[in-house]
């Protein structure tokens, strides 16, 4: 629910943004020092502030998905260099043209997740979320999109400039400073995590997902890796077990699957969710 300023009682802030703007013009009030302290950019991008600044990129959505009615989400990571099919012609390569069957896939995956939680919940829980970019995350809001569902995309600023898909639900397209606080915002409501071929930054969501999962620091939840073909070339995890880095039973916390329907069924029949893990195998 927003905020409702009639019931408040002290003044609205906004209120005394709009009352200080009106002051007499004078070398006191040009002063820097005189501006309100959170109506003063140059004031809150001080280093010294860095921990405000994280504090709000965490609660901003978490008050907009409130807002939204967001109870629960699906967690779409992968490539963005994954081009739809129609667009597989201008791949670099042909091994990453090969690639968007993966594309369709997540779209796939994504439709068939938002139907189903239209169905359940009015559109409230299990709710399509992604990077907010192109490739697979484009694929992921498109699915949802083309099963009249919202979405959620959580763009991060980077060099280069990357705007949100146009398939994002724009009340939930977000702009992210902070890495860390993006990843919290993936995984705070993960009622399952969907993960397909991508490259570091991909690696890097998967495996700090697994390792919430096995420390018992997060809740289990499905972890389907899409693509056995990709997997098992680029990551021996097998070998970890072999050799003691992780348990054979950290083998169990995902599962690899090649299509939208197989994931679905793992999802249905996923056995653990929504329990902590008290201790580390092999520890």
């Amino acid at each position: 629910m927003k905020d409702d300023p009639t019931k408040r009682s002290f003044r609205d802030a906004q209120e005394d943004i709009q009352t200080s703007s009106g002051v007499p013009d004078t070398e006191q009030t040009r002063s820097p020092a005189y501006r309100l302290a959170y109506d003063d950019l140059d004031f809150i991008l001080r280093d010294q502030l860095r921990p405000v600044r994280l504090q709000l990129e965490l609660l901003k959505p978490e008050i907009m998905m409130k807002e939204q009615e967001v109870e629960s989400t699906i967690v779409l990571f992968g490539g963005a260099r994954i081009r739809p099919p129609e667009e597989a012609d201008k791949a670099p390569t042909p091994e990453m043209a090969a690639m968007s069957r993966f594309y369709d896939e997540a779209r796939k995956f994504a439709r068939i997740m938002t139907e189903r939680s239209i169905a359940r919940s009015g559109g409230r829980e299990d709710i399509i979320i992604t990077g907010g970019g192109p490739g697979v995350m484009e694929a992921g809001n498109r699915g949802a999109a083309d099963a009249g569902g919202k979405s959620i995309g959580l763009n991060i600023v980077l060099p280069h400039e990357q705007a949100p898909n146009p398939y994002i639900t724009p009340e939930l397209s977000f702009n992210f400073h902070y890495f860390g606080v993006r990843k919290m915002h993936f995984l705070m409501r993960a009622s399952a995590i969907a993960i397909f071929p991508g490259g570091f930054g991909t690696m890097d969501e998967l495996f700090e997902a697994l390792t919430l999962v096995q420390t018992g620091r997060m809740r289990q939840v499905p972890i389907l890796l899409f693509g056995r073909e990709f997997w098992e070339k680029v990551i021996n995890f097998k070998a970890l077990a072999d050799v003691g880095t992780i348990s054979p039973e950290d083998l169990e916390l995902f599962r690899i699957v090649e299509t939208a329907e197989e994931a679905v069924a793992a999802i249905d029949s996923w056995e653990g969710v929504g329990l902590k893990r008290g201790e580390v195998p092999g520890r």
